[in-house]
């Protein structure tokens, strides 16, 4: 439904009517002024700035701010796909490489290097649980990780925002806490492994709570399946 055509507050209720008749009557016929078009060079519109311009440069002039938003919208747009183009080659780039890792040290090593170099990542925390540590990569127990981050794992899928403090102390340490303004978190849990990949920043926007994290979950899913070729007797997190 259409609003009710406006007239002037002064206008006497003769004029009142008169001008809803004109402004109904051109409603259902837009094409009115293209098949008079004496007409236009008498008809003036006010500018917001207190000017008057004609009816169709004021036509031009909002078909050219749309065509302005429209052109940022699509700037945007293919920023964004050029943004997840270079995610997904670097994405490919450390799949590949943990495929060909022969070692669970290379394995940490390949994905920590990866997202440090490759990604520019700042922070990074790769953390197995088990109660048999192995030598390499940093391990802790299964009951500590649930103690001090099990509200991170309770639902299973990777999550983003600002963190407590004593979550980024077992995930970062204290030290690196007092540099993190947003982080990334996702759980490890495939064939008896569990673990955690995090990731953060020093700029508290940069991993807000609607933030995508689909390139940080595929490289999580890929990474507990290339773990447990190199590690034994993991306990889940109960």
């Amino acid at each position: 439904m259409t609003d009710k055509p406006q007239v002037p507050a002064e206008a006497s209720p003769s004029e009142s009517l008169e001008a809803a008749a004109v402004a109904a009557y051109l409603e259902a016929n837009l094409d009115f002024f293209s098949l008079h078009e004496e007409l236009l060079p008498a008809l003036r519109i006010p500018h917001q700035r207190g000017d008057t311009v004609s009816l169709v440069e004021r036509q031009m002039q909002i078909l050219r701010e749309r065509n302005i938003e429209m052109r940022h919208k699509l700037s945007h747009l293919m920023d964004v796909a050029r943004d997840n183009d270079r995610l997904f080659e670097k994405t490919r780039r450390l799949i590949l490489t943990l495929m060909d890792a022969t070692s669970l040290e290379e394995t940490v090593i390949a994905v920590e290097d990866s997202l440090r170099q490759d990604f520019q990542v700042p922070f990074v925390s790769l953390i197995l649980f088990s109660d048999n540590p192995m030598p390499v990569g940093r391990w802790v127990s299964a009951g500590d990780a649930q103690t001090a981050i099990g509200g991170l794992l309770s639902e299973g899928k990777t999550i983003s925002g600002t963190l407590r403090e004593h979550e980024l102390d077992f995930l970062f340490g204290a030290e690196q806490r007092k540099q993190i303004g947003s982080t990334a978190v996702a759980a490890l849990s495939h064939q008896g492994l569990h673990g955690v990949l995090a990731i953060a920043s020093r700029d508290p926007q940069h991993y807000k709570n609607s933030v995508g994290t689909l390139f940080l979950t595929y490289i999580a899913e890929v990474l507990g399946r290339v773990l447990p070729r190199f590690t034994t007797a993991l306990r889940a997190v109960r």
